[in-house]
């Protein structure tokens, strides 16, 4: 969901989760050599390797690969050495394929204060805010001068209902620059000395696709920037924090195994870190597969450029295409919508319809470059009016290279979230799809209500109107801007319950089964990687996960409780549940 420089929001409270777990790391050099196949049986194995539900006997794993899918007396007879892993009842499915998310700002998250509201963090309002962040600096012995960093507030939750401002952070630190991020990733807010150092003043002026928000009938910035009027604030954010990276690489990525993904996504990364992600692959440091989404700023270059890997793995990690950014974000009231939000939103006064990130003339360019170059594209855009825009882009890029309209490119459209129906009509017909976000309709269902009215807050994220027309649809975190969980993206994908216990958009509940496959196989198409993963069948690869139940035969409120006991890459275990 976010511009290359939208921070993620980590909650150090789900890594607290794990104090009861432990993660088992194994050098790829000892999985490579293994011999001895592993026999997994007595157990639920969900192969997602058909439409409907499909068990399987027992499987076999020899050399990180599966080798055998059946009875397990047909296993027995082909692998009499093998050692057998009994799973005690339990469910194994194929490793979590994760849609979408920010791996590689996970770990920036750790040098800030968490401003989350329940159930994620504490907050409740602007005063925790700011005793949170008086007890950041005194707690690290912060000196005058040295930039804070907060992220995860969320306005919408809070008591007062608004933003903090610079005035509210000034009475706590008014000797430290400080910056806030929102937990939409597309907005920040200010304190004075922070607008300061980054030359932000009455005078400034907004910048194309954003907005420096004033305080009403003033000249005098608030402190909230949104969209690329924040994108100063967050890259010198990066550039403090950046060698937190490869110190909290290791725990990063055993954050998501232990949430049973054997596939991570960064969804949007410059150079350097596609640099970083690469080094740590090529040195054996990946328990997990890594895709990264290369920024659109630097699509010429990043093209021209082969050492990045497109579409091929290189020590598990691969740059599958590129990421482009075409509004902001709907919680945040600056996604862009064809109709107007109903209710007041900052900085703006008249027919306030949100903002595209990018013109239309801008987005049908990146569109020929990328098509003309079998580059796959994944837009982030939330509000129908942006949605419009891909397509239109779609449609001229084809057209200016002479191209089916429906060739299969796998163009991404990630968010999709306020997509009409004929939207996602025209995604059948030109062989688009969506990745959705079912997440929002617990986190911000309510606040959807509230802005968008229900008619459009009930389409959220429509993914049964979507699995009805043929579309293979995913669903994700987009971590961390809600925490990095896929078990609950089925529970919010079946049961759509917003934060009140209000049900958003009954219609679009869909099947624990069709929840599953937005999370394995249909993961693995967007990403063409469906020859290697997404489901249990000879020759993918052995990447498993196993539950302490199945999500098919526990009540639907229930599935949320359901726990990953083991994650398993190429054979080899890489978490293990106490």
């Amino acid at each position: 969901m976010k511009h290359i420089f939208y921070l993620l929001l980590l909650t150090l409270t789900f890594y607290g989760c794990k104090d009861n777990s432990t993660t088992i790391k194994i050098e790829r050099e000892a999985q490579a050599t293994e011999e001895k196949a592993q026999l997994f049986f007595n157990g639920d194995i969900l192969t997602m390797a058909s439409e409907t539900p499909r068990y399987a006997e027992a499987i076999v794993e020899h050399n990180g690969k599966i080798v055998f899918v059946g009875s397990k007396a047909d296993a027995e007879k082909s692998y009499e050495n093998a050692k057998y892993v009994d799973l005690k009842g339990r469910t194994l499915l194929p490793g979590f394929v994760d849609p979408h998310s920010h791996f590689g700002m996970v770990s920036n998250t750790m040098g800030q204060v968490d401003l989350n509201p329940e159930p994620v963090g504490e907050i409740k309002n602007i005063k925790d805010i700011i005793d949170a962040l008086k007890t950041y600096k005194k707690e690290n012995n912060i000196a005058d001068g040295e930039w804070i960093f907060g992220w995860g507030y969320d306005d919408g939750q809070l008591a007062e209902k608004r933003h903090p401002n610079k005035n509210d952070i000034d009475k706590a630190l008014l000797n430290n620059p400080v910056y806030l991020q929102h937990t939409s990733g597309h907005m920040g807010v200010a304190n004075s000395m922070g607008l300061s150092e980054m030359d932000v003043s009455a005078s400034s002026k907004s910048p194309n696709g954003g907005s420096i928000v004033r305080f009403p009938n003033s000249k005098v910035p608030s402190g909230l920037v949104q969209e690329t009027a924040m994108y100063p604030f967050v890259r010198h954010m990066l550039e403090e924090l950046s060698n937190k990276q490869a110190e909290f690489f290791d725990t990063t990525q055993h954050y998501y195994a232990s949430n049973g993904i054997t596939t991570a996504q960064d969804g949007m990364t410059d150079r350097n870190t596609i640099a970083f992600f690469q080094s740590q692959a090529d040195g054996g440091k990946l328990d997990i597969d890594l895709i990264a989404l290369a920024g659109y700023s630097e699509l010429d270059s990043n093209i021209q450029d082969s050492t990045l890997h497109f579409k091929t793995y290189k020590n598990g990690f691969k740059v599958q295409g590129t990421k482009i950014v075409a509004d902001g974000s709907p919680q945040g009231k600056t996604a862009y919508f064809s109709k107007p939000y109903l209710t007041e939103v900052p900085g703006c006064y008249h027919n306030c319809r949100g903002l595209p990130s990018l013109t239309q003339d801008a987005l049908n360019t990146l569109f020929v470059t990328a098509y003309n170059n079998k580059n796959q594209l994944f837009i982030h855009c939330n509000g129908d009016a942006t949605v419009d825009m891909v397509i239109a882009a779609h449609e001229k890029a084809c057209k200016t290279l002479n191209e089916p309209l429906d060739k299969d490119r796998r163009t991404i459209v990630i968010h999709a979230q306020f997509s009409r129906k004929d939207q996602l009509e025209a995604f059948v017909k030109y062989n688009m799809e969506p990745s959705f976000f079912t997440n929002h309709a617990y986190f911000w269902g309510d606040v959807h209500t509230e802005n968008l009215g229900k008619e459009r807050a009930n389409f959220l994220s429509p993914m049964a109107t979507a699995l009805q027309l043929g579309l293979k649809p995913t669903n994700h975190t987009d971590a961390t801007v809600t925490p990095i969980d896929p078990i609950f993206t089925i529970w919010t994908a079946v049961n759509r319950l917003s934060r009140s216990g209000v049900i958003i958009g009954e219609n679009e509940r869909i099947a624990p089964y069709n929840a599953l496959q937005a999370i394995t196989t249909n993961a693995a198409y967007e990403l063409f990687d469906e020859h290697l993963k997404g489901t249990l069948e000879n020759g993918k690869l052995a990447d498993f996960v196993i539950l302490d139940k199945n999500p098919l035969k526990v009540e639907p409120m229930a599935i949320k409780e359901i726990l990953v006991m083991e994650t398993i890459k190429e054979g080899v275990a890489i978490y293990e549940k106490k």
